[in-house]
Formats: structure tokens, C-alpha cells, sequence
């Protein structure tokens, strides 16, 4: 997308690719089908950003959800809108969206060069208008190698074979570090760190977590639809939401868990729990009705065998024995205590979590570069002249729905439109 906005801001662009071809990454989002964005209206979207969402005001508003799906379709690749806005190509195919993105960057003329690793951003530093001064007076230069009175500008990039080319602006579109294989190794944010910007802890995000209870394992594959799920730590929620989980053979996972996952990294310590919600459709009057109502039709039935209509029939030797009942005691025979009791453990069945799965697991990245080295409206470096960090290099990062893509669209076409503009601006 940086490419495709600069040279249509009339910049000479080069693409490079460390890749066998264009989008690796692009073509496995959506489980292979490309969510590459959402129908809500861009306030909602900004809504759903986890960090720093103040910061994408600029480049929201410089390229919308609408801008991006307008450029698709215009470029062959018709597009649908699915559950909660979700937008994929009709086709449910995320290369025809990697092919629609080529098209446009050949129609602009994008010089696109594979199998091109960047080892190295090369930079000159250049005196400001006092350190000129300073510099004149004393005759010497001396002031660069402390950074007084001078400002790092970059001039291009050196490649694993050693060759140098020359650039008037450089974006750095190199992603996080999540999905390692499809050459997501975070150079981009080594390669910022050795210029001097702050590089923010990174964490994997939309990730399924680790869980301390070996009862998981035994559930793994039991998918839950319509549950809540709270991600707590100590006394203090991190997260409260409703939808589907799934158990894993390490813990669990789904899409409440992993939107649950971009919170984990705000905790204080490492006393964390996430709480399930097996019945969230009724307060717990209500599900206590229900349950006495089940146990007044099986009164002579074992505790064990009675819950058939409660829940997954995987779930039930846990609950059981969560719940604190005798597993073979007869129905007739449990009390209003014991009954109130498996109320508290279906309104919250308590799993403890000990750490998420790798980035290898992970959907994105969450940290990357600090946000206040970079100028929200142009995504030019405050550091390095000439420097244009986008997408998820960035400390920015959503939910899932679309969300971070359009992070990425929109911070990638602020970044291309705006170095273009900087080169027309040094040449004239």
C-alpha cells in the first residue's frame, strides 16, 4: 500500500521484497481467505485499536475502510461483507487480493525486486541551521558524533550481497514479528533501534493462551459457543466479553480468547485468571431455577447423569468435580447449598493462566516502534529525516475483525503519499 501511494503521488518506487513473492503474509490472514478490513465507520474501527488509537486520527482519515475497498474492486476483485462486518473477496481466495494489490503497483509502475533482503538503512547526518553556525565557528564537525546540533537524514539501504542503493525517502513496511515463516523476523525494529528510536517491549497478540489446569488437555478439540469469558488480574478485569473458545491440548484459544489475549500484556502480575461464563444468557436465579427444574424431572438419577442438558457431554466430568458434588450422589438428595454451588461454578469456572502461545501462534505483534518517535501526520521519523515507519513495525494493534489491516492500509498509504511529497519538497 506505501508503494502504491507514493507513485501516485508521482514518486519513482522501488519495492523490496526479502520474499519469493509479493504478500506471504497477506495470503494466510483470514485463515486464508484475507479479512483484509471492516465495514464499520472508521470512529468504530479506531474503537477497537488496543494501543495507541489516538495516533491513528491522521492516517484513518487519510484512507478509510471505503478507500480501500473502492481500490480493490476497481482493480478486478470483487468483495463481500460477512459477520460483523468482516470484509473478504467473493471469491474466499486471499491471493486475488494479493493479485489485485499487484496490478495496481504495475500500473503505477512500482519496480518490484524479489528475493531482496535489507540488511542495513544508511543515514548521513546533516547539520541544523544552529549546529551550521556552530559548526562554522569552530570549524569542524565534531558536534555529529554527539548529535548536537545535527539531525540524522536517511540516504537508502545496503542488501545481504552488499549492494547499496540510494533513496531520497525509505518506508519501512517490514512488519512485526508474529508468523515467523513468512519473514516476519522484526528487522524493521532492529533496524530503527540501531538508529536511536525507542523500540517498545514486544509481546505475540491474538494468541491463544497457556493454562494451568491439565483438565484442558483432555477437552481439547470442545469447541463453546455463546459463552463470556473475563480475563482478570487480582481484583482487576482485564477483559469481559461474549462469544466462541475453544480448549486446546495446551489450554485455550478461539476468538474470545484471542481478543482476550490483547490484554494480557496491560497486567500488573502474574496473577492471572480467566473466568467462563457457561451460561451468560441468565443471572444466576434464573439458571438455578433452571437446574432444579432439571433435577425435579431426574430425581433418582446419579448427579453425573443429569447434566446432559446443561452442557457438552466432554464438559462434564469437569464441572462435576469443580462443582464440588459427589459424582454418583442422587439428584433428590443435593442441597440448596450444593446446588447454589454448581450455579457458581458454571457462572465461573476458573482456569489460570500461565503465558500465551509464541509468535509463531500469534495473529500480530504487539509493541514495536514507539509511536512518539514518529509524527502522526505525515508517519515521518522524528529522528530520521526521510524515515517512514508503517503497519505493524509500529506499537499499534487491534482486534480481530479487520482491524489491524486496516491499521496497516491506512498508516502505508499516509507513509507513501507523504514521502513522495517530501521528495518533491527537497527537489525543489
Amino acid at each position: 500500500m506505501a508503494a502504491i501511494s507514493a507513485s501516485m503521488a508521482g514518486a519513482a518506487v522501488t519495492l523490496l521484497e526479502k520474499n519469493e513473492k509479493l504478500g506471504k503474509k497477506l495470503y494466510i490472514t483470514g485463515k486464508g481467505r484475507c479479512n483484509l478490513t471492516n465495514s464499520a465507520p472508521m470512529e468504530e474501527i479506531q474503537s477497537q485499536v488496543v494501543s495507541n488509537p489516538k495516533f491513528l486520527y491522521g492516517s484513518f482519515s487519510a484512507f478509510t475502510n471505503e478507500d480501500l475497498c473502492r481500490m480493490i474492486r476497481e482493480a478486478g476483485c470483487p468483495l463481500k461483507e460477512e459477520r460483523g462486518g468482516r470484509m473478504f473477496p467473493v471469491s474466499d481466495h486471499s491471493s486475488d487480493v494479493i493479485a489485485a494489490l499487484r496490478r495496481i503497483l504495475e500500473r503505477g509502475g512500482v519496480e518490484i525486486r524479489l528475493h531482496r533482503e535489507v540488511k542495513q538503512l544508511l543515514t548521513e547526518n546533516l547539520p541544523t541551521e544552529e549546529g551550521a553556525k556552530n559548526g562554522a565557528k569552530e570549524g569542524a564537525k565534531d558536534g555529529a558524533k554527539e548529535g548536537k546540533g545535527y539531525v540524522q537524514r536517511v540516504t537508502g539501504v545496503k542488501l545481504s550481497d552488499g549492494t547499496v542503493l540510494k533513496a531520497d525517502a525509505v518506508i519501512l513496511a517490514t512488519g512485526g514479528l508474529s508468523y515467523p515463516v513468512t519473514g516476519s523476523t522484526g528487522d524493521g525494529m532492529d533496524f530503527a533501534a540501531k538508529l536511536g528510536m525507542k523500540v517498545t517491549e514486544c509481546r505475540p497478540s491474538l494468541v491463544p493462551f497457556i493454562c494451568k489446569e491439565p483438565w484442558c488437555r483432555d477437552l481439547a478439540g470442545l469447541s463453546l459457543k455463546n459463552v463470556g469469558f473475563r480475563l482478570v488480574n487480582g481484583k482487576r478485569t482485564l477483559y469481559d466479553g461474549f462469544g466462541e473458545m475453544l480448549f486446546t491440548h495446551t489450554g485455550i484459544s478461539g476468538p474470545l480468547v484471542l481478543s482476550a489475549s490483547c490484554f494480557y500484556g496491560k497486567r500488573k502480575t502474574e496473577d492471572v485468571c480467566g473466568i467462563l461464563d457457561l451460561k451468560p444468557a441468565l443471572t444466576e436465579e434464573q439458571l438455578d431455577h433452571r437446574i432444579l427444574r432439571d433435577f425435579e424431572e431426574q430425581q433418582n438419577k446419579d448427579f453425573t447423569n443429569s447434566l446432559g442438558g446443561l452442557l457438552p457431554s466432554g464438559l462434564i466430568p469437569v464441572v462435576v468435580e469443580m462443582s464440588g458434588i459427589p459424582a454418583h450422589k442422587k439428584v433428590h438428595e443435593i442441597t440448596r447449598a450444593e446446588r447454589q454451588g454448581l450455579v457458581q461454578t458454571l457462572k465461573g469456572l476458573t482456569l489460570h493462566i500461565t503465558g500465551t502461545a509464541s509468535f509463531a501462534e500469534a495473529i500480530i505483534t504487539q509493541g514495536g516502534i514507539s509511536v512518539k518517535e514518529v509524527n502522526p501526520s505525515t508517519m515521518e521519523s522524528r529522528k530520521v529525516r526521510g524515515l517512514y515507519p508503517a503497519g505493524e513495525v509500529l506499537d499499534l494493534d487491534a482486534l480481530t475483525g479487520g482491524f489491524n489491516l486496516q491499521i496497516a492500509w491506512s498508516t502505508g498509504f499516509l507513509a507513501g503519499r507523504e514521502a513522495a511529497r517530501s521528495e518533491e519538497a527537497d527537489e525543489s
